[in-house]
């Protein structure tokens, strides 16, 4: 009998950035991706995106086709079976136990914590859907291509370190990408390379640790003036920009598209990356000069800002502000972990959210 050839994507989540994604591949996919499938906790949420989908991609006149199903992405057996089932050729995490917007729209003393001690202390709580999406695709046994969105700068390290399939992340370094783009507008033949971490989403205390901008091998000077007009955007608005990058990436990726494109996780590794794909493989696309060791010496250098430096082979250590801030709620608290650790440690953290949660913001 003849294997079905995986095609089409799945988007795991229902959240904002789901949304952003899918509403985009309905107009902006080149080429069209066939099939999307929204996979959400939700049978009500998953029906909607799918919906509006939809309906944006007929009034575009896109032969796309939306479907939606009720998926708990924790569920790693049932995961594994909806995925052989619909055989998708990328599936999309954008399933996370933290939301980005807590501390905009409920800010409690828990969020209080996290503005303290940096991101990364919440980064169990991004990593443990990831892994269980991850474990599924390994168990369905389809040659899918993992695009993880939670906080892929540390997460997919851990992953990797696992032996999980995981091919890249999205958001992050794309989206400032972006941003660049729309500042430089390289001529065409030109290629903008981007080094960056989840960490210059906001700007860095000292210049000398902005994010590296490279036009082909020429070093961009003044970027953080270039990207002062995006960091004074809402985070919430940007969103769109990182959902329709995403849109972009993942319609490519279906297709099997050569691809050149700034990504944060590539491979398993820390931080964001130019990156050039091509027949499924992706390799580091450094300008000359900057090997991969010094690369990556770099990107953990900025993971220090966002409170949690991952290594390539999975080992986590907090900083110091983010370990104080941690330690003054979890005595026991460690400083140093791995990737097998997460889970607990998660459980965890989601002890103290529920009763941070219930306390005022300074």
């Amino acid at each position: 009998m003849t294997a079905i050839a995986p095609a089409g994507i799945a988007v795991v989540g229902g959240g904002s950035l789901a949304r952003s994604i899918c509403y985009s591949l309905a107009v902006a996919a080149d080429p069209p991706p066939g099939t999307v499938t929204v996979l959400a906790r939700s049978a009500r949420v998953a029906d909607e995106i799918a919906c509006i989908a939809g309906a944006r991609a007929a009034t575009s006149a896109s032969p796309t086709r939306f479907t939606a199903e009720a998926l708990d992405a924790s569920d790693r057996n049932t995961t594994a079976r909806v995925l052989a089932r619909i055989q998708p050729r990328v599936v999309i995490n954008c399933a996370s136990l933290q939301s980005p917007w807590e501390s905009s729209r409920a800010p409690t003393a828990w969020t209080d914590m996290l503005a303290a001690g940096g991101f990364g202390i919440g980064l169990p709580l991004h990593a443990v859907l990831a892994r269980e999406v991850a474990r599924a695709i390994h168990d369905s046994g389809i040659p899918a291509l993992f695009v993880n969105a939670c906080y892929p700068d540390a997460v997919n390290p851990l992953l990797h370190a696992e032996g999980l399939p995981v091919f890249c992340g999205v958001g992050n370094s794309a989206t400032l990408s972006a941003s660049l783009h729309a500042m430089v507008r390289p001529p065409a033949g030109k290629r903008l390379r981007v080094l960056a971490h989840h960490a210059h989403l906001h700007a860095p205390a000292q210049p000398s640790e902005e994010a590296r901008v490279w036009l082909d091998d020429q070093p961009v000077t003044s970027v953080g003036e270039l990207l002062a007009g995006h960091r004074a955007c809402s985070r919430e608005e940007l969103n769109a920009v990182t959902g329709h990058t995403a849109a972009v990436l993942a319609a490519r990726l279906a297709a099997g598209t050569e691809v050149c494109a700034d990504l944060p996780g590539p491979l398993g590794m820390p931080g964001g990356y130019p990156v050039r794909i091509h027949d499924d493989r992706i390799a580091l696309d450094l300008p000359n000069g900057l090997t991969a060791e010094g690369a990556v010496a770099w990107q953990m250098r900025m993971a220090e800002h966002d409170g949690v430096v991952v290594t390539p082979s999975g080992n986590v250590r907090f900083g110091e502000q983010a370990h104080q801030a941690l330690s003054a709620q979890l005595t026991d608290i460690p400083r140093d972990y791995e990737a097998q650790d997460m889970e607990l440690l998660a459980q965890q953290l989601l002890g103290l959210r529920e009763k941070l949660r219930a306390e005022p913001p300074a």
